[in-house]
């Protein structure tokens, strides 16, 4: 049954991923010094997903249209990037964003937070 189940989930995340890719439109267009500021500022940045997860798509859609160069790490089960979602921010829960500035490292979880906090920080 589990398996049914999963081939479903699976199946359903394809098509929205599929339906995101032909229907995402344009990136957030820069100067190159403003985009280049934008990829050093983001360098810190990593995003743990699952491919066919639909808060996961929503989040990735959302990076694309602001032209945001952060990191994707796949966390389905056999990954490497699952054992580092779970040991640093304690669950393994997609999308999960890694923020790592000198001092601190930050995991912040929920599509519509991450969203809202890189809307704030790359205006």
């Amino acid at each position: 049954m589990s398996f049914i189940i999963s081939l479903i989930r699976n199946l359903l995340g394809g098509i929205i991923a599929f339906l995101d890719v032909i229907t995402r439109g344009a990136k957030l267009k820069r100067t190159r010094e403003a985009q280049q500021q934008v990829e050093k500022d983001a360098a810190g940045l990593t995003l743990y997903q699952f491919f066919a997860c639909p808060f996961c798509i929503k989040t990735r859609r959302a990076m694309y249209k602001m032209n945001l160069p952060i990191v994707k790490r796949n966390a389905s089960k056999g990954s490497p990037y699952r054992d580092e979602l779970l040991q640093g921010g304690g669950k393994i829960k997609t999308p999960c964003l890694r923020i790592e500035t000198a001092d601190e490292v930050t995991w912040l979880y929920e599509s519509s937070e991450i969203i809202k906090y890189v809307q704030q920080r790359f205006k």
